[in-house]
């Protein structure tokens, strides 16, 4: 049954591949064609299925991987098995998804989130970084504000992308939610320049952490 049942949604999401949206989506990194509305209805008819979503995940396939992140128990999820998918997320979007979607919810997130930091592959660094970040604006106690800025101001401008982004994106939170390392945090993003350049569409804002840490406190105290 399990078996006739992957290939049905298998074959349902071969149906659902537009060319025009692979190539959209490849120009990010992410080699699938199916649109995101349309597997979040699939999902949401599929409900939540453990079992299928690992025979999801083990396709390889990537549109596959998100809908098996979207119909997963992420509290299901042993330690070794949670790293063992991110290290085999190779595409930006599987990646954010199982961080944001998976990752946040389970049980052993802290104790991830200090090992991926650490880690020399940047990809799985940037993953640690995310939850951090998470950290940073919901759960802040505990953490060393100043040591997390140290590292960002040492280390964000030559960081790899994905890494660089996501320590860009700790900054700026930093700055955003706690008022007494404001400062330091926008003199840190002014300093490095990080994404100072970054193409921004009109109504979006930048992601250069001054202009974000500004505009995200304006916002606050506009409320």
């Amino acid at each position: 049954m399990a078996e006739t049942a992957l290939a049905q949604v298998m074959a349902e999401l071969a149906e659902l591949e537009d060319p025009k949206t692979r190539e959209v989506n490849e120009r990010h990194g992410d080699d699938h064609g199916v649109n995101l509305s349309k597997l979040r209805a699939l999902a949401k008819r599929l409900k939540t299925q453990q079992e299928l979503a690992g025979q999801l995940w083990k396709t390889d396939d990537t549109a596959a991987r998100l809908l098996a992140i979207l119909i997963c128990r992420p509290k299901a999820f042993e330690r070794d098995e949670l790293d063992a998918m991110l290290r085999e997320a190779r595409t930006p979007k599987v990646h954010d998804w199982l961080v944001n979607y998976v990752v946040k919810k389970n049980p052993h997130s802290e104790e991830l989130r200090l090992a991926w930091s650490a880690d020399p592959d940047p990809v799985v660094a940037s993953a640690g970084w995310a939850l951090t970040t998470e950290r940073v604006a919901k759960k802040p106690d505990g953490l060393d504000l100043t040591a997390l800025l140290d590292v960002i101001e040492a280390e964000m401008k030559d960081a790899p992308d994905r890494l660089q982004w996501a320590m860009n994106h700790c900054l700026a939170q930093i700055g955003i939610e706690h008022a007494e390392h404001r400062t330091r945090a926008i003199d840190i993003g002014e300093r490095l320049g990080v994404l100072k350049d970054y193409p921004t569409s009109p109504g979006c804002t930048s992601p250069f952490a001054p202009i974000w840490i500004n505009e995200m406190v304006r916002r606050q105290h506009a409320k």
